[in-house]
């Protein structure tokens, strides 16, 4: 019979199995520096030229497009100007329309092809790359000539060979991936900031942000 010492030493012991999964894949996140900066380059030239950014996923992935969205369009570090950023996911008239009336596959390539332009950013995000809608809403922007750019896992998926930059995740456990595609969505907002701010870049720098 388990005592409830051996129970708390077992649910510690998980505890400390996740953290150290969690860190083991963002160690491996390392192979995938240079696409998180050459996507973070595109993202700055982007919002230099009047252009904004375009977010959506499924579940989590939706979730993850509204915090990185959220993070450009208040602060992330430092006080700046808001940078125009959109998760196409928070309209849930407009979701469940797209959805009920034409096809839950449909229901981000039709925000695209209302409000992307070519000078903009598009960010697909699915853990596993194969999101139907996720590849028609890629599609749509490619189409617009929009710049695009993959948040996946795993093997990548479709969504790979589909947009101008992916970064995969090198985790096959949808949770790993999710926690480094939040990474990557502050590494890009500190980044951007910090270029369109023309601030320096401060190791060891705690941030400032507010309480949440």
């Amino acid at each position: 019979m388990e005592t409830a010492g051996g129970r708390s030493a077992s649910l510690k012991d998980h505890v400390l199995r996740s953290i150290e999964e969690s860190i083991a894949v963002k160690e491996l996140l390392k192979s995938q520096t240079d696409n998180i900066a050459r996507a973070t380059e595109i993202i700055v030239r982007c919002i230099r030229n009047g252009g904004k950014i375009l977010l959506f996923g499924n579940g989590g992935s939706a979730a993850d497009a509204q915090h990185i969205a959220a993070e450009f369009m208040g602060r992330y570090l430092l006080e700046r100007p808001p940078i125009p950023a959109i998760a196409l996911t928070v309209n849930t008239s407009s979701l469940t329309a797209i959805a009920n009336d034409i096809g839950f596959e449909s229901i981000f390539d039709r925000q695209i092809n209302a409000l992307c332009t070519s000078k903009d950013i598009v960010i697909g995000i699915s853990t596993s790359g194969n999101s139907r809608n996720v590849l028609q809403g890629i599609e749509a922007a490619r189409v617009k000539g929009a710049t695009t750019i993959g948040l996946t896992g795993g093997s990548g998926g479709k969504l790979v060979h589909s947009v101008d930059i992916a970064i995969v995740v090198p985790s096959q456990l949808t949770s790993r991936i999710q926690e480094s595609h939040i990474l990557i969505g502050h590494i890009f907002s500190e980044l951007a900031e910090r270029e369109i701010s023309r601030a320096p870049f401060e190791v060891g720098e705690t941030s400032r942000k507010g309480s949440q």
